[in-house]
C-alpha cells in the first residue's frame, strides 16, 4: 500500500496535475522494510529543537542508448570539458531539469558540470527536517523523466569508470546551534560524532559495496576504511568549509554518501549521531 506524504506541481503535464510522493506499507499496514522515510520522520521529530538543515549535492551521469556516457567517443575516451557543444555534453537536459524542478516547487538552488564528461550535479536545499530528502527523491524522478524526452538515460552509479571521477551525494548539515555566531563551533565535535558505524558506510541502505569502489582517496574522495575531517579538505570524510572555519559558525559537508544513497538513511544517521548522541 502507498500513503501520500508530499505533493508537487507536475512540470511536464502542467495545468492542475500533481506529482505525489508516497510512503510504502505492507498489506497489513505495517511499515515496509524499504520505507526508510517513516523512521527518518520520527527521528526528525525527536530532534526538532535542533532545527536540522540539510542540503544535497546530487551527482549523476547522462547515458546514451548504448549504455555508454552520453557524448563519449564510441571507441575511446573524451578530451577535457569546456563551454562548447563538443565539450559539455547534455547541458540542455540539465537546464530543462532545473526549470522543471522550479516549476514543481522543489527547493533546487543550482547546477554544475562535474569532473567526468557527461557527469553533472544539481543541489537541493537547504531545508529543515525531512523536506530536503523528499525534494531530492522528486528531483531524481524528474531528471530521469526530463532526460527521457531527449532520448537520454540517467544513472546514479557511484563509480561508472574505474579511472574517472565517481558520483557522490554529498550532504551539507547544520543545527541551530552550529549556525549561531559565537555558538558551538561547527565541525570537530559534530564531525567526530558522525563517524561511528554510520548506515551510509556500513549498512546495505548506505550502498556499502558502491562506496568501497568510490572512496579510494582519489578524485577528491576520502578513504573507505578511515574516518577523517578537515578544513577545506576535499579528501576528508567530512569537510569544514574554509569560510565556516573563519566565521566560527555554519555547517559541515559529509562527503561519504554515494550518488545512489537513500537520503532518509543519511539524514537520519547524521541526526542520530550529532543531535541525539546515538551510536547504534
Amino acid at each position: 500500500m502507498i500513503h501520500p506524504v508530499a505533493l508537487y506541481q507536475d512540470p511536464v503535464r502542467g495545468n492542475n496535475n500533481r506529482l505525489v510522493l508516497c510512503e510504502t506499507y505492507a498489506h497489513d499496514g505495517k511499515v515496509h522494510p524499504t520505507n526508510l522515510r517513516h523512521g527518518c520522520v520520527q527521528v526528525m521529530e525527536k530532534a526538532k529543537s535542533f532545527k536540522p538543515w540539510f542540503a544535497f549535492e546530487q551527482e549523476y551521469t547522462l547515458m546514451d542508448i548504448d549504455d555508454q556516457p552520453f557524448g563519449w567517443p564510441k571507441n575511446g575516451f573524451p578530451g577535457p570539458q569546456a563551454s562548447a557543444p563538443n565539450k559539455a555534453y547534455g547541458r540542455d537536459v540539465v537546464e530543462a531539469h532545473y526549470k522543471a524542478c522550479l516549476r514543481a516547487g522543489i527547493n533546487i538552488f543550482g547546477t554544475n558540470a562535474e569532473g567526468m564528461p557527461s557527469q553533472w550535479e544539481f543541489q537541493i536545499g537547504p531545508s529543515e527536517g525531512i523536506t530536503a530528502s523528499d525534494d531530492l527523491w522528486m528531483a531524481r524522478f524528474l531528471i530521469h523523466r526530463i532526460a527521457e524526452d531527449f532520448g537520454i538515460a540517467v544513472t546514479l552509479e557511484p563509480k561508472l569508470k574505474k579511472d574517472w571521477s565517481g558520483a557522490g551525494g554529498h550532504v551539507n548539515f547544520s543545527t541551530v546551534q552550529m549556525r549561531q555566531p559565537g555558538g558551538a563551533w561547527p565541525g570537530r565535535r559534530e564531525a567526530e560524532q558522525a563517524a561511528p558505524d554510520s548506515p551510509e558506510v556500513l549498512r546495505p541502505e548506505g550502498r556499502r559495496a558502491d562506496n568501497l569502489r568510490r572512496l579510494t582517496c582519489m578524485h577528491e574522495t576520502s578513504s573507505f576504511y578511515e574516518f577523517t575531517h578537515g578544513v577545506a579538505h576535499r579528501n576528508a570524510s567530512v569537510r569544514i568549509p574554509r569560510q565556516v572555519n573563519e566565521d566560527g559558525c555554519g555547517y559541515l559537508e559529509d562527503r561519504r554518501p554515494t550518488a545512489n544513497c537513500d537520503p532518509y538513511a543519511v539524514t537520519e544517521m547524521l541526526v542520530r549521531t550529532t543531535c541525539l548522541n546515538e551510536t547504534d
